[in-house]
């Protein structure tokens, strides 16, 4: 389909952070633009005020008339969204073009040079902090991210004077095998969605035929040691990066106290001293490395660098701090991998060093907690407490006998408990904390204002 000819955009699973980023590229480009999801939520209705018509129930009735032409009508769907939805199915028996959204973004991004930030974790702040480095620079870029980046309180940024688009690189069901990167970013290969990939191996896999997409003019920047054997064509720049180290790319003279991180930024014939971390939680050592070497390799100023790393407000859900107080700190965080629950634990217990930190954790898929329940309660049993919820089930289906209580048993701190989200509130209310890491990918950040209210009523906090 000529995406020139395209009038209408309809979306099956419309409030996905990704699809949402979609939305806003096509009301920008004035078409019209109705979907599905199946939650109402913050994110949904503020696509509908921008002009977006959607709804929550399956039932083809509720697909609006103007969106009924296949020859006008391009449908977009995430993976998430099952074969058996009644108006995907609508869509298909009639002939309509249905591309995934990953797809989707292959396309328009295809005439501009992509900057594709992939990895199991890492890969939201990373792309995040390099759209506001270059955006704050006299480069300039385009940039479909995958958290709201709160500089923007958006998730899409457009520009008429640059072809750069940076991009989230998804692993999820391969939809990063749909770009075309001038330039990518590997920050991990953790193994990840097993019920997918079926092995770790083949996870990884996925990572080197990614690499093979490169264009061969391009670069790939991976992160020292990760697990990847890159497949580049002949013509590709390949560096590494670190947060300390003998990495082309890395940092020096790291200094972390007082609620700040700063460091010297080093690479290939550059150094600049004294950056400071606009979001001081440690692993953003290592991303900022990451997105400074990708900025910088496309001519960002020094100064730049320095200036946009220091304003960085970070993407919603990423360390993102609801309190922050000599008496009381509460941390949300998207982490839902053991890799990643470990960093963000030890980079709070670090930076809140002889503080009590208390987690409260929302296990997201039955599938990842049956994978690596071990892996769970290891990075958990670093907290000094632990408040575990129930398993978010997300796309997935019960698994007989996959609880949450898998990990809990496996958790070796004494001070840990099962609650349910109805309880939350209340064993917060009789509870004393200091520092609060909500962490998981569900639905958790619907608890984070009413446990915020209870820790400021309980403090005494207006």
């Amino acid at each position: 389909m000529d995406m020139n000819q395209v009038t209408a955009v309809y979306f099956v699973g419309a409030g996905g952070i990704g699809m949402s980023a979609l939305i806003r590229y096509f009301l920008s480009k004035g078409k019209r633009v109705a979907g599905y999801d199946r939650t109402l939520s913050g994110l949904t209705e503020k696509l509908r005020k921008e002009g977006a018509d959607i709804h929550y129930e399956d039932d083809v009735e509720r697909i609006p008339d103007g969106f009924k032409s296949p020859s006008e009508t391009l449908v977009v769907y995430t993976p998430a969204v099952p074969e058996s939805h009644s108006e995907l199915a609508y869509f298909r028996a009639r002939g309509f073009e249905v591309m995934k959204r990953a797809r989707v973004l292959g396309e328009i991004t295809r005439n501009g040079r992509g900057l594709c930030v992939a990895g199991t974790h890492g890969k939201t702040t990373t792309s995040s902090m390099l759209a506001h480095l270059l955006k704050k620079s006299h480069v300039d870029c385009n940039a479909f991210l995958g958290g709201i980046l709160k500089n923007y309180e958006s998730n899409l940024m457009l520009s008429d004077k640059s072809d750069l688009i940076v991009i989230e690189a998804d692993e999820f069901d391969r939809s990063f095998h749909w770009l075309m990167p001038y330039m990518a970013v590997i920050t991990s290969a953790d193994s990840d969605h097993l019920d997918i990939y079926g092995t770790p191996e083949a996870y990884r896999e996925s990572f080197e035929h990614f690499t093979s997409l490169i264009r061969p003019d391009g670069v790939l920047l991976m992160k020292k040691d990760v697990n990847v054997t890159p497949r580049v064509k002949e013509g590709v720049k390949v560096y590494t990066y670190s947060a300390a180290g003998t990495a082309d790319f890395h940092a020096e003279n790291i200094v972390i106290g007082d609620g700040k991180i700063s460091f010297d930024f080093v690479g290939p014939n550059i150094r600049v001293p004294d950056v400071e971390l606009g979001v001081p939680v440690k692993v953003n050592i290592e991303n900022g490395v990451a997105a400074m070497a990708l900025a910088w390799l496309n001519g960002v100023a020094p100064e730049e660098l320095r200036n946009g790393m220091a304003t960085f407000a970070g993407p919603r859900r990423r360390f993102d701090f609801h309190l922050k107080t000599d008496r009381l700190v509460l941390i949300d965080d998207y982490a839902h991998h053991p890799a990643e629950l470990r960093q963000s634990i030890l980079s709070v217990k670090e930076l809140y060093a002889g503080r009590k930190v208390t987690g409260i954790f929302q296990p997201h898929l039955y599938s990842r907690t049956r994978d690596f329940a071990d892996d769970f309660a290891k990075s958990l049993s670093l907290l000094d407490e632990l408040i575990l919820l129930d398993i978010y089930p997300a796309r997935e289906k019960p698994i007989p006998g996959v609880t949450s209580r898998m990990i809990l048993d496996k958790v070796t701190i004494p001070s840990k408990r099962l609650c349910g989200k109805e309880e939350l509130l209340d064993v917060m209310a009789s509870g004393t904390f200091e520092v609060v890491l909500m962490l998981g990918a569900g639905d958790i950040d619907r608890l984070v204002e009413p446990v915020k209210e209870v820790l400021c009523k309980q403090m005494g906090m207006s």
